[in-house]
């Protein structure tokens, strides 16, 4: 089983190879992330067993690079079926200065996150056990985020239809996904046209083992109107 420091190791080489500045603590602070999450996927089912292995370039590395593709200017995010604290954790970690809700409907996720959030003390984090098409999460957070965050969960037409009541005037809705994207974004399109200012899909490609994409990931992101 891999250290922490052989997790540090890892993300250290990933950030450097793609000239992403990060400090040493938050480098720290992933690691540890990295081996909490580790030892409780031995009582929960928070990611694949078989993908533990790769835990540092397949969950917690993808869940930070994702900020280089994001706005400067969003300050409020919400994570949407966030499972394991992902992409929530890391993009906290990676910027502390945003505050962010991480909301799964499985009771025994969210109470991991939570153990997670304290022992990393992450005072920008909030984790909540709800349905975000609930009518009592609506009420709670009607339009308080102007980042929505989601990944792989559900196709993009439902991740608009949760989105909608709760973003601000304008907002971001960034969707990290696998796979040929074009037609889930057309039917999406379709029906929320009128609320699409912008769309851009980006190949979530790295250096050193990731150059051309090999592992097919994507992020969408679509700035939204009201």
């Amino acid at each position: 089983m891999k250290t922490r420091k052989d997790y540090i190791k890892e993300l250290k080489t990933l950030f450097w190879e793609n000239q992403i500045s990060i400090s040493d603590y938050q480098i720290e602070r992933m690691a540890h992330f990295a081996e909490l999450l580790v030892q409780k996927n031995e009582e929960v089912n928070l990611i694949s067993r078989k993908d533990t292995e790769n835990i540092i370039e397949n969950h917690i590395f993808i869940s930070s690079f994702i900020t280089e593709f994001l706005p400067q200017n969003a300050n409020r995010f919400l994570d949407i079926g966030t499972g394991g604290g992902l992409p929530g954790i890391p993009l906290a970690i990676s910027k502390p200065l945003m505050r962010g809700v991480l909301v799964d409907s499985t009771g025994k996720k969210t109470d991991a996150v939570h153990e997670f959030i304290q022992k990393l003390k992450l005072g920008n984090l909030a984790v909540e056990n709800s349905r975000v098409e609930s009518d009592e999460f609506i009420r709670k957070h009607k339009n308080k985020f102007d980042l929505i965050v989601s990944r792989g969960t559900v196709p993009l037409i439902i991740l608009f239809r949760y989105s909608l009541p709760l973003i601000k005037d304008k907002a971001y809705l960034a969707a990290i996904k696998g796979g040929n994207l074009e037609e889930e974004f057309k039917t999406a399109e379709l029906k929320y046209k009128s609320h699409i200012k912008k769309s851009t899909i980006f190949d979530l490609s790295y250096k050193p083992s990731n150059v051309r994409n090999v592992k097919g990931k994507k992020i969408i992101l679509l700035e939204l109107v009201k």
